[in-house]
């Protein structure tokens, strides 16, 4: 199939594939006698495979360990589990950060009037914490 069909198969725009092909998650596909790319059921899979990765946040970095764990049928579980496992504490320290910036921005939304008055809570915060060592 072509890229146009794989990217339809897999769910995924043919720049992602053409990206992942460039950053060599998936191989260079084989070319037909038109030059076009052409790709085949192993392609999808792999696809599959990276855009499921992908979608649970995975960096590519880490989809390509992955990659490489998952055709390495002589590795331990453990070292997935434990890929895995970091990236939970990388979502749980995200999701602390961005619930601390909710909870600042909601603090500062809840201060402000929101009325015909100019004086903002908000803009005076991001003014005080900006650049310039101020804050």
């Amino acid at each position: 199939m072509n890229i146009g069909q794989a990217a339809r198969r897999s769910g995924l725009t043919a720049k992602m594939i053409r990206y992942y092909e460039s950053t060599g998650l998936l191989a260079p596909a084989g070319r037909g006698d038109n030059g076009y790319r052409r790709y085949g059921e192993d392609d999808l899979h792999r696809l599959a495979f990276i855009r499921r990765a992908r979608d649970l946040g995975f960096s590519l970095e880490e989809v390509g360990r992955l990659l490489a764990l998952w055709q390495d049928r002589q590795r331990a579980s453990a070292e997935v589990k434990a890929l895995a496992s970091a990236h939970i504490d990388d979502l749980n320290q995200k999701i602390a950060e961005l619930t601390g910036l909710r909870d600042t921005l909601q603090t500062l939304v809840d201060h402000c009037h929101g009325d015909d008055r100019p004086d903002c809570p908000i803009l005076r915060d991001l003014e005080s914490k900006g650049c310039c060592g101020k804050g």
